[in-house]
């Protein structure tokens, strides 16, 4: 062939293309796209093999080398596929944008399955103008009789073509790097980002340093492989060791055989993983290799808690690994990832267009083969196809949880204060994933033990119930020994709000108090100490109109009160208002009298439930810099609830112009507080103080 001289056609349909693919935000990205199309040329040999079209030799073994040459400041891939002719490097290479996969799928439409092949020759080779300043391609094709082929481009529009010297079937392209991208041709820096796009491409990739001094192993004679290169062999003496007979003189004994041991060059260790575990059927997977591939691919040594594995072939083919990892605490901090592959070939890390955000929290691989491999972010949110992609992954996440809720509770209680932050993110994300895991999110209460929701509410109606044969049974007795029932329940109490109450807690010791209360009278609550629960409350509480949840501390219930005559109630609470008021300087706050029936509880305070939300909301609003209302506004939803059947309310109703009284009042306010929330640092230092001065009182 005569040398040639052109310039690179580039169709304009064909621009858009190549564009994004200078757009890459990663330069090191060509290593992927340059070691791929390496792949594929050795996939499609190997097809034509099948198909008849082409006898590999007997000894092939398919494999792609890298060799980094930091003294010449050049980078060599290497690939023993089908190679190029002068004609085909004029189409594939010369127009830029010409997918190589679509001639050859075209011509063995027939015999060929279109979606195992990759095919983006042509497309990521310009890839590798973004680092060299020159590329040369050396290719010889398998085809019979083919002379091989020089190609070198400059990086501008001009190429030169002329005959090469290569002598094997396949590619060489040699990059000289720029000035500005030679760490590329350091060894350390190309094992690092092989191993981030490479790492499980399904062809063995070798890396080697030119010029790199020969590096040797021992081994023995048996392990020998044919391909080996012996050095020497090396006579190893047998090893002797002075010891004590039974007849206690002193005799030399061998410990150790003599032994041979062939030096050989050591043996090259492919980078990457062929045969990735998510590519095997699930059957054959051990729990052990799936943790060690945990740890392998996330550098994570804690045990994941369980993991899914997907295997789909219709009506798209999609396989990978789903980890729950033991996820930490607080919400804010758990990171996630999920890494996306095309037919082995690493594409990026959590693509939420791909993996539904709720899923990002998990520690994954997903390989869906029909993605393209430069994935477009704006084409894949008005891709359908992709969103029957995350709709199936979640519905597999879903199945696999529900599952485990039916058949496996002892494991699934055991996950869930690890899981459960990701289970709730995803309710609030996805109202399909809410509705599947509806029935199979547990609630820890008071015991510790874990309820689903049907057997919370269940719980709570036959709590309920009891309660309400107690009362009948107490107001029988009281008929009997009075004229005249105290009290009479308003008939439309029920009609007021007929949801079913689920009552819970946020701090267990913060709200010690409350929980007793709760205890004795045998009633229930439930844990909810994470940050996601009370965004995730108010959902629940938006899609069922039948419950609702309150927060223990927002109400005192009828099942803690005895009941009092109402004008007896009516008195105590206009006296011990005026007195509160006056004493804490605040005619704002609510006061209310009841009789508990723990008469040991002097005072508590309550929150309503939608002021406490309100103010939460305010508080998480300040906290994120975004300014917003003054959550003191709703201090007015507080009440101060004083027990009357309690002593020291006795007192401050009976001696309400004693001059201790107030300071009676504003310690029976500030220990309600406490046992609501921290005080400030202000109001504490008050109530030491305040508390010394009463056991002063008490010394005297």
């Amino acid at each position: 062939m005569s040398n040639k001289h052109g310039s690179l056609s580039i169709d304009s349909e064909n621009l858009f293309p190549i564009i994004k693919k200078w757009l890459y935000s990663d330069h090191d990205i060509f290593y992927r796209e340059l070691i791929s199309n390496g792949c594929d040329a050795i996939t499609k040999l190997k097809k034509l093999e099948m198909m008849g079209e082409y006898e590999l030799p007997a000894d092939y073994k398919a494999k792609i080398e890298v060799i980094v040459n930091p003294d010449e400041k050049t980078l060599k891939f290497i690939d023993n596929g089908l190679g190029m002719t002068a004609d085909e490097v004029e189409e594939y290479i010369c127009q830029i944008a010409f997918s190589g996969a679509t001639d050859f799928i075209e011509k063995y439409k027939d015999k060929a399955n279109d979606d195992q092949i990759i095919g983006h020759f042509g497309l990521g080779f310009y890839s590798a103008f973004m680092v060299a300043d020159e590329v040369t391609i050396d290719t010889l094709s398998y085809k019979e009789g083919s002379t091989p082929v020089h190609w070198t481009c400059d990086g501008g529009s001009d190429y030169d073509i002329a005959d090469g010297g290569k002598t094997t079937v396949g590619t060489e392209i040699t990059l000289y790097l720029n000035e500005d991208c030679l760490e590329f041709a350091n060894e350390y820096r190309a094992r690092e980002v092989i191993e981030k796009y490479c790492s499980f491409m399904p062809t063995e990739i070798y890396l080697t340093k030119a010029n790199a001094e020969p590096e040797y192993e021992t081994i023995n004679p048996e392990d020998k492989l044919d391909t080996d290169t012996v050095i020497e062999t090396i006579i190893e003496e047998a090893k002797t060791e002075e010891k004590e007979n039974e007849n206690g003189e002193k005799e030399v004994v061998e410990i150790s055989p003599q032994k041979e041991k062939l030096k050989i060059l050591k043996r090259p260790v492919p980078l990457n993983d062929t045969n990735p575990l998510w590519a095997k059927n699930p059957k054959d997977c051990t729990d052990e290799e799936y943790k060690a591939f945990y740890r392998k691919v996330f550098m994570d040594y804690k045990e994941p808690l369980f993991w899914i594995h997907l295997n789909m072939d219709y009506p798209f083919n999609l396989k990978g690994i789903l980890y729950f990892p033991k996820i930490n605490t607080e919400y804010d901090s758990i990171e996630g990832t999920i890494k996306l592959y095309n037919n082995q070939v690493f594409i990026a890390d959590n693509i939420k267009e791909v993996i539904p955000e709720f899923l990002m929290l998990l520690k994954g691989v997903i390989d869906c083969p029909d993605l393209p491999l430069n994935v477009s972010r704006s084409a894949l949110q008005n891709d359908g196809f992709v969103k029957k992609i995350s709709d199936y992954i979640t519905k597999k996440v879903a199945d696999k949880l529900t599952g485990m809720c039916k058949t496996d509770k002892d494991s699934y209680e055991k996950y869930w204060d690890d899981i459960s932050p990701f289970i709730k993110f995803g309710c609030l994300k996805d109202e399909k994933f809410c509705d599947k895991m509806n029935d199979s999110i547990l609630f820890k209460n008071l015991d510790h033990k874990y309820l689903t929701l049907p057997e919370l509410l269940k719980k709570e109606e036959e709590t309920k119930e009891d309660s309400a044969a107690s009362a009948t049974e107490e107001s029988a007795e009281t008929s009997e020994n009075t004229e005249t029932s105290t009290t009479e329940a308003p008939e439309n109490e029920e009609e007021k709000d007929s949801r079913k109450v689920v009552y819970y807690v946020t701090d267990e010791a913060q709200q010690g108090q409350y929980i007793n209360l709760f205890k004795e009278q045998g009633m229930d609550a439930v844990i909810l100490d994470h940050n996601i629960d009370s965004s995730f409350i108010s959902q629940l509480e938006r899609r069922n109109d039948h419950y609702k949840f309150m927060r223990i501390d927002a109400d005192v219930t009828d099942t803690l009160k005895e009941d009092i005559p109402e004008e007896d109630l009516k008195d105590a609470t206009d006296t011990l208002t005026e007195v509160f008021h006056k004493a804490l300087s605040n005619d704002k706050l609510n006061i209310q009298v009841e009789k508990l029936k723990n008469a040991d509880i002097a005072s508590i305070i309550t929150l309503s439930e939608e002021g406490r939300r309100m103010q939460d909301m305010m508080k998480m609003y300040a906290a994120g810099g975004m300014g917003g209302m003054d959550s003191s506004m709703f201090a007015a939803d507080a009440t101060l609830t004083l027990n009357a059947a309690n002593d020291l309310v006795k007192y401050i109703l009976e001696n309400k112009d004693s001059e201790n009284v107030p300071m009676f009042c504003e310690q029976l306010y500030d220990l309600a507080m406490l046992s609501n929330q921290p005080l400030t640092p202000d109001a504490m230092t008050k109530f030491i103080a305040r508390s010394n001065k009463i056991m002063m009182l008490l010394a005297k």
